[in-house]
């Protein structure tokens, strides 16, 4: 993703409407005075997209019905558009902050010209939201004598909230990569769920990401109660899974149950727990894709495989289950794990 032009940019206030803050919108657009103003804010509307997970705008009954859609869809006909086009999706915004945890803040509707999104020169519009602020020091020189003086702002290194919608597969709900730094509560999902309506992509990405989750998933719910599978059991498949991953480029699912599970019973139980996981979660899961890598990076994170023992150790596990045995001791009666190695690091 490159993005180079910002052509122009409408900044309102969004208020909380529970809170009974009102909307301030601009007169008109704002005016990029310099160049060095300009690169400040494509630095602070685009670092934060460093994730290759892109969403489309959605609707359960018409895509045509999402606001923010027929709102966008509008400016992309006809750019002239985006300043009265951002005061309705500031509007629509502000009909989205019905919780009293939703912070106030500045609202930026802006257009960027000729963007590079997966090989294509395209147009798109950019939604951002401003909630925090930091404090810092000014220092200046003023009379032959240093000044401090404390001031807010915004920190340009962190995006609050924003997204960037793509000109291309519009008939998809348009090609949306997004950003939402929430803070903890219930209050956190309305720019994703409320305002946009997203829905996760259908791509190489998104099914190598539910993947990896349906796999944890079966792992840590239904190895340990159906097949009395200890720690170092789920530790091992964990890691056998995320290996298969990274070792093929492409995922088959008969190759993936032969070689990670192996077990008849465990494979079969996999598959009756994936239609199960698949219609719970409505989402498709193919038997065969191209791997994302970047999706696998992402998911290793929370495949922890790690072994708690009470308070006293941590065992991680990266491979070779048959170095590691679980048993019994009844002289004290507690567990104990027996751990076989050549040279300690």
């Amino acid at each position: 993703m490159v993005i180079t032009d910002i052509q122009q940019v409408c900044v309102h206030g969004v208020g909380n409407k529970l809170s009974g803050e009102p909307n301030t919108y601009s007169k008109t657009p704002f005016k990029i005075a310099s160049y060095q103003i300009n690169n400040l804010l494509l630095k602070y509307f685009t670092a934060s997209f460093k994730s290759e997970e892109f969403y489309n705008l959605y609707h359960d009954s018409s895509l045509q019905l999402n606001e923010v859609y027929a709102y966008v869809h509008d400016i992309f006909a006809n750019p002239d558009n985006l300043f009265a086009q951002s005061i309705n999706i500031a509007k629509h915004l502000f009909e989205q902050t019905s919780h009293p945890k939703i912070k106030a803040g500045e609202f930026y509707v802006v257009y960027f010209k000729d963007c590079l999104i997966e090989n294509e020169k395209v147009d798109a519009v950019g939604l951002f939201k401003s909630e925090n602020r930091e404090a810092f020091l000014k220092v200046f020189l003023e009379n032959g004598n240093y000044h401090i003086n404390g001031e807010e702002g915004i920190n340009i290194n962190k995006l609050d909230k924003g997204c960037i919608i793509f000109n291309t597969t519009p008939d998809e709900g348009y090609l949306v990569a997004l950003v939402d730094n929430p803070q903890k509560g219930s209050e956190t999902q309305y720019w994703k769920d409320d305002f946009l309506n997203v829905r996760q992509r259908r791509d190489n990405y998104h099914q190598t990401q539910n993947l990896l989750t349906l796999c944890k998933n079966f792992v840590v719910e239904k190895l340990p109660t159906e097949f009395e599978a200890n720690r170092a059991d789920q530790a091992d498949m964990l890691n056998k899974s995320v290996k298969f991953f990274k070792d093929n480029e492409t995922f088959v699912m008969d190759e993936f149950t032969g070689e990670v599970m192996q077990n008849p019973e465990v494979i079969e139980a996999f598959n009756k727990y994936k239609h199960q996981f698949a219609e719970e979660h409505d989402m498709e899961i193919a038997d065969e894709f191209d791997v994302s890598a970047a999706a696998v990076k992402k998911q290793q994170r929370v495949f922890k495989s790690v072994i708690k023992l009470d308070k006293n150790f941590h065992i991680y596990v990266h491979g070779n289950r048959e170095y590691i045995e679980r048993g019994y001791d009844e002289e004290t009666g507690m567990y104990y794990y027996k751990v076989f190695f050549k040279e300690e690091a």
